[in-house]
């Protein structure tokens, strides 16, 4: 099933946790916030778990301002601000629907920025209806992580919202480890 089919079919939970995912692995282009500035939210998607509208402030407040003028944030960056800033203030299903979808492109878009290798698709949007032929490395991770937390929370529901972040963690990481690659290249 394509990433489209599986977003097309998530629930409220699927479909918060698919976008917050995304967010979660672009982190590291947010500065200086903490990585587990995000963790609150994950924790609203479970039963009895604190307020999603809360937690995004929170969130939010962790991360530093983006800059004033886009132009002088690289193009990723700035990919990932918009991801926060699009947070749907209250988690209903079509306004979710919408973020994840947005959150699922720009992450695939981020990776396709960071990654040393071409890909060779005109666009992110059909590798996530199936096009798989030529896909650069980081790419092809990125997502086979959307597609796996999908999965899992298809799978399990909230049983799967731990082994859904434990994903996204490791997305992370890689992410981290791209882009302090890339400042050392720069330098």
């Amino acid at each position: 099933m394509s990433l489209v089919e599986l977003i097309a079919q998530a629930d409220e939970r699927g479909l918060a946790a698919s976008g917050l995912a995304c967010l979660d692995r672009c982190v590291p282009l947010l500065g200086a916030g903490d990585d587990e500035a995000l963790r609150p939210l994950w924790g609203s998607l479970a039963e009895g778990g604190p307020e999603w509208g809360e937690c995004l402030a929170q969130a939010r407040a962790a991360f530093p301002a983006g800059l004033d003028d886009d132009e002088d944030e690289d193009e990723a960056s700035v990919l990932a601000r918009r991801m926060l800033a699009a947070v749907p203030g209250t988690p209903s299903a079509p306004a979710l629907r919408e973020w994840a979808d947005a959150c699922s492109v720009g992450a695939l878009q981020i990776h396709r920025m960071l990654d040393t290798m071409e890909d060779g698709a005109g666009s992110v949007r059909s590798r996530r209806e199936g096009s798989t032929d030529g896909m650069s490395p980081l790419v092809a991770a990125e997502l086979r992580r959307q597609v796996r937390i999908l999965e899992l929370l298809a799978g399990r529901g909230a049983g799967g919202l731990r082994q859904a972040f434990d994903v996204s963690t490791e997305g992370r990481r890689i992410l981290r480890a791209v882009v302090s690659r890339r400042a050392r290249g720069r330098v």
